[in-house]
């Protein structure tokens, strides 16, 4: 193949399906963390109320951007889909919080900097992994492979 070749080929599904996925996920970040902060600050909500909600609300986002865009063609109907969805998207939040708990008591790792770390780039790198398999694998389903993706 030729380097010409090589450059102009067609991108796997996967990885449109994973550009579309991550879009999307940015997307529903942005909504849970500004949602958060104004609940937090101007509508003076404690903190696990308000994340409580900030996190329904960026499940929501994340569906309808999945279902309506990166998995169009293969979403299902109902009430279900949705339900499995938020259900994947708390394994991943557990998974987040498991390792923040075993780095900040576990190996004793205290500082702002561990706790970032382990929480938010370790935890949301592990969830994300998690959270792409289980939404591929468990909520918008293929009958004959991948396609549909948004993204190609």
């Amino acid at each position: 193949m030729t380097a010409r070749a090589w450059q102009n080929r067609p991108a796997p599904p996967w990885r449109r399906e994973l550009a579309g996925f991550a879009a999307v996920g940015l997307l529903a970040y942005a909504v849970d963390v500004t949602l958060f902060t104004c609940l937090r600050g101007p509508a003076g909500l404690d903190p696990l109320t308000a994340k409580a909600l900030s996190f329904v609300a960026a499940c929501s986002v994340a569906y309808a951007g999945n279902a309506l865009g990166t998995y169009r063609t293969t979403r299902g109907r109902g009430w279900r889909p949705y339900a499995v969805f938020c259900a994947v998207n708390l394994a991943g939040a557990a998974v987040q919080l498991l390792c923040l708990a075993v780095s900040h008591y576990g190996l004793g790792l205290t500082s702002q900097r561990a706790d970032t770390v382990s929480g938010a780039v370790v935890g949301m790198a592990l969830a994300t992994i998690l959270r792409f398999w289980g939404t591929r694998t468990w909520v918008f389903r293929a009958a004959e492979g991948r396609s549909g993706s948004w993204t190609g």
